[in-house]
């Protein structure tokens, strides 16, 4: 336009368009270098938030992994690594940009419009048409970046993956309007004014921060996930008593609960009735549970009390337990009855047994006149003084605060008889045979026969009689003088007589026995 047969005048007026369209140009740029700079400065902010958010990621991951090791531990390790690998690429970048900034005076670090030269990074990364030492560096942190990032996370984000790839890779690039693929750090940073450049800079400081903010994210999603996934959890059964009688309202709760390793305690403080608990030998943890290893102990109700104790943040969270079981006595016999036998007897000690299904000895309570208990379910009955002809025993059970009262009544019977007795026998069928000084030097006696208590019975008295002579009383056990004298005068195979035999209990003197059956003795001589 200042060519040709133009004249001074218009030569004059074209060049000063020139001007104007070059101050034009001057300006617009001034305005890009502007922009880039406070682009440059709003990613730096959304950079310190996001660094932020990741420290207090990490330190809140740390805690995790202290409370909870067998979950967290893992995932503490990876999420440590890929902070490592971010943090090493991020203070690389970081150092190229600080390298950059030194090019310029400090009072114009915020002075956008005068970073418009591309040396610095020219001179950096490009040596001709190759990149230089330290552009190699560059592409070497970027790949190393991404490969160490994807070596972490394996196959298991690949949106993530794609996103690392894409940003990271430093796949070639067809600039738009061309068919010939360039260097991607080409690309992207030679020939560009410095401020671009480090907007750029800044930029992938960025992209690697969201690239860890990410990961970390969706791997402890991924944990806390697979810890609520119901293949973790099973059904318990919780009941507010440990037993139930039949036709009662049954009022327990299916509840879930966690099964998975990942759930053990940090310690545990329990104690069955009263007695500490010991961790491996009387419990252990395994897989989620508190797994006890206790004796079952007496019949009744036992208690298990005390805490779980979980850290969480570092503090300890303690888990109530308050739980009972009941233990029965083993089955070893069956309980038979005749129903017409429920007899006592006067005069005598009637061992009992007495308990109520599920219902420990200690709680049960009976009462009756002559009944008296000796330890746990033995008792004994003695109804001597009992004037009437039954008995009746009253029983309460207590369980869970509630009583449950019965009774049964017991017939009341008198000793049996007893069978007068010479040398111990009885004379069943007939006579006793004897010879005439064998009796002499004999005792007399008595017993019960079949009786199921084994009592002794001493003779205090009894009569003495020989046919054709006056009958005579003795005093003790044995014949007196005046009863041989009698023997004396009877006859070869005479029978003789003791009658009207007197004897008492040996540990029951009161008690008056029936009147005993008289003896027969057949003398052989």
């Amino acid at each position: 336009m200042a060519g040709g047969t133009l004249s001074p005048r218009q030569k004059m007026i074209n060049l000063m368009y020139l001007v104007f369209i070059a101050m034009l140009a001057l300006n617009m740029s001034k305005e890009v270098l502007s922009a880039f700079g406070l682009l440059d400065a709003k990613i730096e902010e959304a950079n310190v938030s996001t660094d932020k958010r990741n420290n207090a990621f990490m330190a809140n991951l740390a805690t995790k992994a202290t409370d909870e090791p067998l979950k967290y531990n893992d995932l503490n390790n990876k999420a440590k690594t890929v902070n490592s690998l971010s943090n090493d690429l991020n203070n690389y970048i970081e150092g190229v940009k600080q390298g950059m900034m030194k090019t310029i005076p400090s009072e114009d670090a915020d002075n956008y419009e005068v970073q418009d030269k591309p040396d610095y990074l020219d001179g950096l990364f490009f040596q001709g048409d190759k990149l230089s030492k330290e552009g190699i560096k560059f592409r070497d942190n970027m790949i190393g970046y991404k490969n160490g990032i994807l070596g972490v996370i394996g196959d298991e984000y690949p949106e993530i993956s794609k996103s690392i790839e894409k940003q990271f890779g430093l796949a070639k690039i067809t600039p738009r309007g061309k068919k010939i693929e360039v260097d991607a750090i080409k690309h992207h940073f030679e020939g560009f004014p410095m401020i671009a450049s480090k907007t750029k800079l800044t930029q992938i400081q960025n992209n690697i921060k969201t690239i860890q903010n990410e990961i970390l994210s969706t791997m402890l999603q991924g944990e806390q996930a697979a810890s609520l996934k119901m293949s973790n959890y099973s059904t318990l059964l919780e009941t507010p008593k440990s037993a139930y009688y039949s036709g009662e309202k049954f009022d327990g709760a299916i509840v879930l609960g966690r099964v998975d390793e990942t759930t053990k305690p940090d310690r545990a403080e329990l104690t069955l009735d009263g007695r500490k608990l010991e961790e491996g030998t009387d419990y252990t943890f395994e897989g989620g549970r508190v797994v006890l290893n206790v004796n079952s102990g007496n019949p009744g109700e036992h208690k298990i009390e005390g805490q779980l104790i979980f850290l969480e943040d570092g503090k300890e969270t303690p888990v109530e337990v308050n739980r009972s079981f009941a233990t029965i006595s083993r089955p070893n016999s069956a309980t038979i009855s005749a129903d017409k036998m429920n007899v006592v007897y006067r005069g005598v000690d009637n061992p009992m047994t007495i308990s109520m299904d599920g219902v420990p000895n200690s709680n049960v309570r009976a009462s009756a006149p002559g009944l008296t208990v000796k330890s746990g379910s033995s008792y004994v009955m003695n109804p001597t003084t009992i004037k009437g002809r039954e008995v009746k025993i009253n029983v309460t059970g207590t369980i869970d605060g509630n009583s449950f009262p019965s009774s049964k009544t017991f017939r009341i019977k008198d000793i049996p008889r007893p069978t007068g007795t010479i040398r111990g026998e009885d004379g069943d069928g007939g006579p006793v045979r004897m010879q005439r000084q064998g009796l002499e030097k004999s005792s007399i006696g008595a017993k019960l026969l079949d009786f199921d208590f084994d009592l002794k019975l001493k003779v205090t008295g009894f009569s003495f009689k020989v046919a054709g002579q006056p009958t005579i009383k003795v005093s003790g056990n044995k014949l007196s003088s005046q009863a041989k004298g009698a023997l004396k005068r009877a006859k070869r195979g005479e029978t003789v007589q003791v009658f009207d035999i007197t004897a008492k209990l040996t540990n029951n003197s009161s008690y008056k026995l029936k009147k005993i059956s008289p003896v027969f003795i057949e003398l052989t001589n």
